[in-house]
């Protein structure tokens, strides 16, 4: 990276220098360019380059350090969402940061602070522990629906936190419907646009489902908040049932899906992606058949990386191995495929303890994905927290610095799989609920299992 900066930086003062000369003064064509045209040409340029723009004179130093260009680059890479949403909560909170800043920390992210969020009305109602459950982030709500719990059931609720502007409290936790859907663990759930998209998942008695539910959240001042789940059509045409297998939603209303266990107990490795109609009112389903693919596996993760790419990593395989090898399914039109990224962990920091199942895998700040938790093969609990580098994959096919194990401060959570976990708008929170945890106070007498109703935010440290 180095050497690519110094060639960009070579490059830009050689073209300078040109200029100068053809010139004969110290005004060179490209200086005379009004600002608003020097910066649309800086933000066609990557980062390396700007960087490199910078160093050929003062004033083209200043223009590239400029704070309102580093806004406008970080929406180029993170997306105009997650800036507004920054300057909304974030810098609202007297945390200003200049923007170029704040691209170089999160660019060098090391660290997150875990915080426990606790209702401050401690009479209220709250969600039973649970595992295999999903939660999500939509209409600034946490949704929560599902799980396995205590004695071997599976919940039917679906739960409801509104969350305020200071993002260190949770109002409150509101039960908003139960007995659709059907009471079900291990289940996808996603979010596309306003609306929640969730598919399979396994019943109290074993039996996979193939079902395909819409909900989405209405603010009432009469009612207050409601959730409205109702069966999506998608004609004839279905993915065979099955629980634990991983799912992500994609741009232009689209749900993804990946393996787990089907009716037969037999892990599975198909895709398959849901196109939903413009008035969400149905969809279709079809499978999507490449080689290669990632072998069948159950409780890995799938991860929206960008408009037409996820990220498949971990779970558990045919052999009963927990795995840890990464793939990306891009899902252009026309080229859809599947490849593999190859890692080299040999050089990595506590790399033997990446292999895990019944993580969660969340999309962050900056682009990255946030590794947490899970368990390896002896079913040992994890409680880290892993950095992996979309971007690296476009720079290096073979790379060392994908991985980065984080630190963590603040609240310690005990270790533990088959949470949930997902991030706001800004992708600066990840909030994390249940799952099996070490130490529970709620063992289940059957089974051994131990359920947890734990829920914290996990933050990225960025210093003011």
């Amino acid at each position: 990276m180095a050497l690519n900066h110094s060639l960009e930086r070579k490059k830009f003062a050689f073209f300078h220098h040109s200029f100068m000369e053809e010139s004969g003064n110290n005004e060179t064509p490209i200086c005379n360019l009004i600002q608003d045209h020097l910066f649309s040409i800086l933000l066609l340029l990557p980062i390396n380059s700007i960087l490199s723009f910078a160093l050929t004179c003062k004033k083209f130093n200043s223009l590239a350090s400029s704070d309102t260009l580093w806004e406008s680059i970080c929406r180029r890479e993170w997306g105009p969402t997650c800036v507004d949403a920054l300057k909304s909560s974030y810098f609202n909170g007297g945390n200003y940061m200049p923007w170029m800043k704040l691209y170089h920390q999160v660019t060098q992210l090391g660290s997150v602070s875990c915080l426990k969020l606790i209702d401050p009305l401690s009479h209220n109602m709250l969600p039973c522990p649970r595992a295999s459950h999903s939660l999500n982030f939509v209409s600034n709500c946490l949704v929560l629906f599902g799980g396995g719990c205590e004695g071997g059931r599976h919940l039917d609720d679906t739960w409801v936190a509104l969350l305020g502007y200071d993002f260190k409290t949770i109002l409150k936790w509101q039960k908003v419907t139960s007995g659709l859907p059907s009471g079900r663990f291990v289940h996808t759930c996603v979010v596309t646009g306003d609306f929640l998209i969730l598919f399979g998942g396994i019943n109290d008695h074993g039996i996979r489902q193939n079902d395909t539910w819409i909900g989405r959240i209405v603010h009432s001042e009469t009612f207050g908040i409601t959730l409205f789940w109702r069966l999506l059509d998608v004609g004839s045409v279905a993915p065979p049932p099955r629980g634990a297998h991983a799912g992500c939603s994609m741009e232009n209303r689209r749900m993804l899906i990946h393996g787990g266990i089907g009716p037969d107990g037999v892990r599975l490795g198909d895709l398959w992606i849901l196109e939903i109609s413009e008035n969400f009112c149905h969809g279709t389903w079809y499978e999507i058949v490449t080689h290669p693919a990632p072998p069948p596996r159950s409780g890995h993760t799938l991860t929206c990386i960008d408009g037409t790419r996820t990220l498949l990593f971990g779970g558990r395989g045919l052999g009963y191995d927990v795995l840890d090898d990464v793939w990306v399914f891009d899902a252009t039109e026309g080229h859809s495929q599947w490849v593999r990224v190859q890692v080299d962990l040999s050089s990595t920091p506590w790399g033997n303890n990446l292999p895990r199942v019944g993580h969660s895998a969340t999309l962050i700040l900056g682009g990255k994905v946030l590794i947490y938790g899970g368990e390896n093969s002896q079913r040992q609990r994890k409680n880290d927290f892993w950095l992996f580098d979309v971007n690296s994959i476009k720079k290096h096919p073979f790379s060392t610095r994908m991985w980065r194990r984080l630190k963590s401060c603040g609240y310690k959570p005990k270790g533990r799989s088959f949470h949930a976990a997902c991030s706001d708008h800004s992708g600066r929170l990840v909030y994390t609920f249940g799952g099996m945890a070490d130490e529970s106070l709620q063992p289940a007498e059957s089974s051994g299992l131990q359920f947890d109703a734990d829920v914290f935010a996990v933050e990225l440290l960025l210093d003011p």
